[in-house]
């Protein structure tokens, strides 16, 4: 586990308010702040929720160390009385947040704090920078893995990483998504995933021929045996070259669990058309013929589409790096100030009717069709609002009222998204294995509709509000709006 102190790891303004909090005695006042994001990356239905195995590590070993203090004592900004209290600094609050794998929507809180306000912004930079980031490549992945539909899809990222933790931390959210396996061996080992690769283009050059390279390969890993054969040229040179390592394999009788060859270049879906009737003329029919490339989703999905080959992909640089969206943009936004057992609900307006949040401490509940075990929509409720499933359920669209669902009772079943992972500072909550949580993700995917999935254009889901919640941000519009 990360046991790194990143107590630091906070915008300088979080320390500059937290120093007036303090020095108005404000510090203790305990108040509800939610994390969410406003749009789906990748212009998808979806997202992923990934990165709260990191908050659980970071929020256990969050304090400040004597240099962490010095080093704050010399920037000649804060006090001696703040930095004392900084001193015995240790996360005492709640935290609540949808398990990792589940699928999410704009707009719903994610990770809900409860916390004195000290201490619930000293967190917040360091909340948005692990969610934000692994949420990402998780819903990248899982796009990937659509596409690929049954194939194998495996993490090759590492090198086009944005960093170490980028790669280490991108390899896990990646197979939260679907990926199959990654390239990383130290995330292989840091969360117990599988690790897989053949060799490079420099392992066949490295010798004097090809053949000799191939061979050398075999001999060393001949249980699992994929071959790299694009180096010179693949159809009159790679592929070849490996259907005669294949042969002497088979005439040694040995029986790999696994063999085939890689393309890394090229028109893979030509190139994987022809070595594929090369192999099979061959008589080896069960050759897996793999491929990586600069690949997405969007060519994996267009190389299927013409007929390619190919069963197992590489997807390295376009997804670590989610190259084609590469911020998901999570908000952490005060939603009410605690005053004892009561709560004054808050509400940020904005020009921008996207940015208006929600006000209040609130909880989460998922709609699905009793029949089917689809999503019908999110719902969005005070906390002290309770649903029941013997009960008919009227849905409205929170932009355009007029839209209405009624779910008569008995037709749906409910969950509660949110669940509890710190309670006064405790951690009460234990992260499963990552291979667990994939499962839990491919569980979670088999909820939505194809639609929800496709990766242009696709139907978005209605994230409703109670009439309660509604209301309330009514009001508090309109008492902004005439308090002016």
């Amino acid at each position: 586990m990360d046991s790194r102190k990143l107590a630091l790891l906070t915008d300088f303004y979080e320390l500059t308010m937290n120093q007036i909090f303090y020095e108005n005695q404000d510090h203790n006042q305990r108040v509800v702040f939610d994390m969410f994001y406003r749009k789906n990356p990748f212009n998808g239905g979806y997202a992923v929720f990934a990165g709260l195995q990191q908050l659980i590590e970071y929020i256990k070993n969050l304090n400040f160390s004597p240099e962490d203090i010095e080093y704050l004592r010399n920037l000649n900004v804060f006090d001696d009385k703040f930095l004392n209290y900084l001193k015995d600094f240790k996360f005492t609050g709640t935290i609540y947040a949808v398990p990792e794998g589940t699928v999410v929507f704009p707009k719903e809180p994610l990770i809900r704090i409860e916390a004195p306000i000290i201490q619930a912004q000293i967190i917040e930079s360091a909340i948005l920078n692990i969610i934000n980031h692994q949420t990402l490549i998780a819903t990248k992945a899982a796009r990937v893995k659509w596409a690929a539909k049954n194939d194998t899809v495996l993490e090759f990222g590492l090198r086009r990483a944005q960093g170490p933790d980028a790669s280490v931390y991108g390899a896990r959210a990646a197979i939260i998504g679907g990926c199959d396996g990654t390239s990383n061996v130290l995330a292989g080992k840091k969360f117990n995933i599988p690790v897989k690769g053949t060799h490079a283009h420099s392992m066949v050059m490295f010798y004097e021929d090809e053949l000799t390279a191939f061979r050398r390969f075999a001999k060393k890993y001949p249980d699992s045996c994929l071959l790299l054969v694009d180096t010179y040229n693949t159809l009159k040179s790679g592929v070849p070259n490996a259907i005669k390592v294949f042969k002497e394999m088979r005439d040694a009788n040995i029986k790999p669990r696994l063999y085939g060859i890689r393309l890394d270049s090229g028109d893979l879906a030509y190139l994987s058309k022809e070595a594929r009737k090369m192999l099979d003329d061959a008589g080896f029919k069960d050759a897996v013929i793999s491929a990586s490339s600069d690949l997405d989703e969007y060519l994996i999905q267009e190389l299927k589409i013409q007929g390619a080959k190919i069963s197992v992909w590489g997807v390295g640089t376009k997804q670590i790096t989610a190259k084609d969206d590469p911020a998901l943009g999570g908000v952490y936004k005060l939603v009410q100030i605690q005053n004892g057992e009561k709560g004054i609900p808050k509400i940020k307006l904005s020009n921008n009717p996207e940015k208006i949040t929600n006000p209040g401490k609130k909880k989460v509940y998922r709609i699905y069709d009793k029949k089917t075990n689809k999503i019908i929509s999110d719902f969005i409720t005070l906390d002290n609002e309770h649903l029941d499933e013997n009960s008919t359920l009227t849905l409205y669209d929170e932009t355009h009222r007029w839209k209405v669902k009624t779910l008569k009772s008995g037709t749906y079943k409910l969950k509660e998204l949110l669940v509890p992972i710190f309670i006064n500072g405790e951690c009460v909550y234990k992260t499963p294995p990552v291979m667990e949580i994939r499962n839990h993700c491919q569980r979670e995917l088999n909820t939505l509709w194809e639609e929800y999935k496709r990766l242009t254009n696709p139907e978005v889901m209605h994230v409703c509000l109670s009439d309660n919640l509604y209301n309330l941000k009514e009001k508090l519009i309109y008492e902004s709006m005439n308090s002016k």
